[in-house]
């Protein structure tokens, strides 16, 4: 059994102190209560009201039953509490609470336990994930959540590792590395505990890695089974007939060149028909030309699989997006239901991924009850074929070397920020954007195991058409969180917004809806009307999907608000003009009175002039296609946007160009060293494609 060394500390009067054991004085913990198992998971889809996993419970609702807090009393919502994180990156997680205790993840993997009343921290936890492993992250060093199961906290961390920690203390009790060596892989999602056996998937599909999804026994760390949703070489055969059967929608050598297909983000689990469905990813590369030659459906990319959770065992499957190119997931929130559907009674599968259609699948059988988008403006499909379940696919969104233009965009309809249910309104509420982005497929490309950025695209070349499809994009553009019926297939209410970029959604038996805003609030909605009924100002931007939990008779909402992750890698993104705090999590109760410290003062200071454009045309063309291969999943096309606007560098930062590229002076940010990819000459040729960008896009004040 692997192990890997880590950190744990436990906080004193604001220090913190690295120690090896923490006894039970704290406070009341996992073991004094009734454990965390499958019966007591069960009861929070009956109704108990813990929030015992990220999404709640086993149908990943993501919806509390408590009341207190309600369309009346909402008003008189404040803070009860708050931590800082010490980050400034993404934070996309939920928490949990077993037994008064907040368990929270940040990135880098970081775990801390706290006391769900008063805030105070208990212990924390840090794996020491090796910076390197940064580079491999397709949308920062984010993670989703954490797991509890019978005095455990399970955590995923970056480079691999399933690790069980003692809820009472933070130390390890057993780690086991997951990942197959050779590709560049990562895990952000949350593992998932079912009936004592810890479910975990990966990510890079954009490093073309294949998926698969494993589980492990959570009292010893014994990987149990792994379902491979890419199928592998032919010549070693295949262990199940659901791989077979899988190989034959593939086309050429495609073992060879990865696949894609990781499951990144959701799964939900049904303990009567002990199935776990599996939200599978976009295919790797994009480009099928390059990973199935020939076409072919690609079996199970962008899928919902439903497998045993004893044996892991293929049971369904339904694909979403067959032979998908444009990097339409379907790893969005998976939500289970019991619903009346077509005057009968019907144990549904919720789902609203990135190619814009909201689906209702029979969650036993897997069989199509309803598709229709929820977005407007669809272009690679006309709709679904209801009989045989397929999409109509529009040839022309299947590209070649000459760019076309595809609604939605690869980020999505919606993306991973959190949909949740309301078995009270019958509605689903989730963030939806509305836009379109240019795919061209790349004739040069070849793929390179283990690295990142294994697209098969390209975002340069027939520059007058990009411009025009930018000019496009920009005027189709529109985000907006939206309450839907499943049943009618139709939009309820939505609340706009100026621009891409709010969270994920919590709504409650007190008729509200939580979500956190692009415009730096934390605000509540009437969930049967969307009227709004309070906010408050936060610092910051509260990405993740809020929770809710009550302790000695007090409801309290807990989220976390850190901006950044794939939602910060849009065009633009940095120019909305906000200041941020650093990253906290936030604990809101009634009569809350916790302040926020003030942001530091704004400086006036003046925007400084891009340098000369003045490197030769070879030199800034070969930036521009190595900054299109290992910067542009961050930074944006053409650089534009991103994390950080690499057009408007600070001449600090020009000085340090080279110290943070290759000498990696910022990779506890995230910003990793690139040395072991790019040369001295290849960071010289990035940075002169940046100042010619800068140049391009300067209007005498200031890059547009």
């Amino acid at each position: 059994m692997a192990k890997r060394s880590g950190r744990f500390h436990w906080a004193r009067k604001g220090a913190v102190a690295a120690i090896l054991f923490l006894g039970t004085a704290a406070l009341a913990f996992q073991g004094e209560g009734r454990p965390v198992d499958d019966a007591r998971l069960r009861a929070v889809d009956r109704g108990s009201g813990e929030w015992l996993v990220p999404a709640a419970g086993y149908s990943e609702q993501r919806f509390s039953p408590h009341a207190q807090i309600n369309v009346d009393t909402v008003k008189r919502l404040g803070l009860a509490w708050y931590a800082d994180l010490g980050t400034d990156r993404g934070v996309e997680a939920t928490p949990i609470v077993v037994d008064r205790i907040l368990y929270n993840i940040t990135p880098w993997n970081v775990t801390t336990a706290y006391d769900a009343v008063t805030g105070r921290e208990l212990w924390r936890y840090d794996p020491l994930v090796p910076r390197r492993f940064g580079g491999f992250a397709c949308c920062d060093i984010v993670s989703r959540g954490v797991a509890a199961w019978k005095g455990k906290i399970f955590i995923a961390t970056l480079d691999g590792r399933l690790i069980a920690l003692d809820a009472r203390t933070g130390k390890p009790m057993w780690s086991q590395q997951t990942l197959d060596p050779g590709w560049a892989y990562t895990i952000t999602g949350a593992p998932r505990v079912y009936d004592g056996k810890v479910i975990i998937g990966n990510a890079g599909a954009e490093a073309a890695a294949p998926g698969y999804v494993s589980a492990y026994d959570a009292e010893t760390g014994r990987k149990l089974w792994r379902f491979n949703i890419v199928p592998g070489d032919p010549a070693k055969g295949y262990k199940s007939k659901a791989e077979a059967r899988a190989a034959k929608t593939w086309k050429g050598e495609w073992w060879k060149q990865g696949g894609g297909g990781t499951a990144w983000d959701s799964f939900a689990y049904d303990p009567e028909a002990r199935l776990v469905y599996i939200g599978t990813g976009n295919g790797g590369p994009w480009a099928q030309a390059v990973r199935s030659p020939g076409g072919g459906d690609n079996l199970f990319l962008s899928s919902i699989v439903a497998v045993n959770v004893d044996t892991g065992a293929y049971v369904w499957h339904y694909q979403e997006t067959p032979g998908d190119e444009w990097d339409y997931t379907a790893t969005q929130s998976i939500i289970l239901a019991d619903m009346k559907f077509g005057g009968r009674n019907r144990k549904v599968l919720l789902h609203a991924p990135k190619n814009g259609f909201f689906y209702v699948l029979d969650r036993r059988t897997g069989k199509l009850l309803s598709a229709e988008p929820y977005v407007p403006g669809i272009t690679w499909a006309k709709g679904i074929d209801r009989k045989t379940g397929r999409p109509i696919v529009n040839p022309e969104a299947r590209y070649g070397e000459t760019p076309v233009l595809v609604s939605p965009s690869a980020g999505g309809g919606h993306n991973w920020n959190p949909m949740a249910y309301s078995p009270k309104t019958g509605l689903a509420y989730f963030p939806v954007l509305q836009s379109a982005m240019t795919y061209a497929f790349d004739p040069k490309f070849k793929v390179q195991p283990g690295e990142m950025h294994q697209l098969g695209i390209t975002s340069t070349g027939h520059e007058e058409l990009r411009k025009r499809h930018a000019a496009e994009i920009a005027a189709m553009t529109k985000v907006w969180l939206t309450a839907w019926d499943p049943v009618k297939q139709k939009e309820v209410w939505r609340v706009p917004y100026t621009r891409r970029g709010s969270g994920g959604a919590l709504v409650t038996g007190g008729n509200l809806v939580f979500q956190g805003t692009i415009d730096t609030h934390f605000a509540a909605y009437r969930a049967d009307t969307g009227a709004k009924l309070w906010e408050m100002p936060v610092r910051q931007v509260p990405i993740a999907g809020a929770m809710s939990y009550v302790i000695d008779d007090v409801q309290y909402v807990a989220v976390n608000a850190g901006w950044g992750g794939g939602l910060a890698h849009g065009p633009n993104s940095n120019d909305s003009g906000m200041r941020l705090s650093t990253a906290r999590l936030l604990v809101f109760r009634l009569d809350g009175k916790a302040t926020l410290p003030p942001l530091p003062a704004a400086t006036a200071a003046a925007v400084a002039p891009p340098p000369p454009d003045s490197a030769p045309a070879a030199q800034v063309d070969r930036g521009r296609g190595l900054y299109a291969t290992n910067c542009s999943g961050c930074h944006g096309d053409e650089a534009r946007g991103g994390i950080k606007d690499l057009r408007k560098l600070t001449p600090e930062t020009r000085a340090q160009f080279y110290d943070i590229v290759l000498g990696g002076i910022r990779a506890d940010n995230g910003m990793v060293s690139f040395a072991d990819k790019l040369s001295r000459p290849d960071a010289e040729a990035i940075h002169a494609y940046l100042v010619h960008r800068a140049n391009q896009d300067w209007d005498g004040h200031e890059v547009k």
